[in-house]
């Protein structure tokens, strides 16, 4: 149990995993930001070719839709305080700015879980009922499902943030790159049982319930290639290898980065334990923008047509 002992309330954290790389900052800063481009470039893109046409206003591509939303909304919530950080001296981020990338990364997450689950349960209805996809997924069905996927992890992520923006800390330094809501529990001067028990409560409908529900989908489908002829089992696997991909691929950055907060990691290199902090933030929407725009061949055909217009129309 913590004592209480010059507790305060900082007006500022110091992000501590920063380290003097000297003119090598500048070649990070160049690499970062290039990434951060890519992605805001291949999310817009594939975000402008399923608004702007009609064959794609399905279900299947408006949750794809809200999946590439919460990838930008990601990456501006890390990229932005990330790059100015590389260059900075002093690697201070103010008290309303951390807890704003806290809000911003964790909504983030659980907002990807849950989307991924919606979208799982979409393909489920495709391929195992078909002949009810129609009577099963409806507009206002699908509203509801995008409700579903943004409001409920957010409203749990503000609790979460005002919890810990509440504590009185006895220090300010987080051994983070970024802000992060246990490193900034962990400084607190006095008993954190509410906040670690509210977070434990959170995860349940965040995090556990969203992945058992991909999974349990996914067996399903597994089950019906199984069974099926080869055109299903061919239908599946096209449709189905993104989403699943893009699942594992999530579920190993998000549990490396609690394994790392909740255990000590000191023997891996301090490089290397930066880069695995980031990966889902970073890695993720990258990731999922080439997945789903080289694997599905209605977007893939779609981007290609509509970067390669300029050139058709001059030739």
């Amino acid at each position: 149990m913590k004592i209480m002992t010059n507790s305060t309330q900082f007006s500022y954290f110091i992000l501590g995993a920063f380290f003097n790389s000297g003119l090598l900052r500048y070649l990070f800063f160049m690499l970062v930001l290039s990434l951060y481009l890519l992605i805001l470039c291949a999310n817009v893109l594939l975000i402008v070719v399923i608004c702007m046409n009609r064959s794609l206003h399905e279900p299947m591509y408006v949750f794809l839709c809200s999946l590439f939303v919460n990838e930008l909304y990601g990456s501006t919530g890390l990229f932005p305080l990330l790059l100015v950080q590389i260059l900075s001296d002093v690697h201070t981020v103010s008290r309303p700015l951390c807890f704003l990338q806290i809000f911003c990364v964790y909504s983030y997450g659980s907002v990807e879980f849950t989307n991924l689950a919606v979208m799982s349960y979409d393909r489920y209805l495709a391929i195992c009922c078909p002949l009810q996809y129609n009577a099963h997924m409806t507009s206002h069905k699908v509203a509801f499902l995008i409700a579903v996927v943004w409001l409920p992890p957010c409203a749990a992520v503000f609790v979460t943030t005002s919890l810990t923006w509440s504590l009185q800390l006895c220090g300010n330094i987080i051994n983070k790159v970024y802000c992060d809501n246990y490193s900034i529990i962990k400084l607190a001067c006095y008993d954190t049982r509410v906040n670690n028990i509210y977070e434990l409560v959170a995860v349940f409908p965040t995090v556990c319930v969203p992945v058992s529900a991909s999974l349990y989908f996914y067996v399903r489908i597994l089950k019906v290639c199984f069974s099926g002829c080869k055109q299903t089992r061919q239908k599946a696997v096209s449709t189905c290898t993104p989403h699943l991909a893009s699942l594992l691929n999530f579920s190993f950055g998000v549990c490396f980065e609690v394994l790392q907060s909740r255990f000590n990691m000191s023997t891996l290199p301090h490089v290397l334990r930066i880069f695995l902090s980031l990966y889902f933030l970073t890695c993720q929407p990258l990731f999922n923008s080439i997945m789903y725009g080289l694997n599905m061949s209605k977007i893939r055909l779609l981007c290609k047509s509509l970067l390669l217009s300029p050139y058709s129309k001059c030739v």
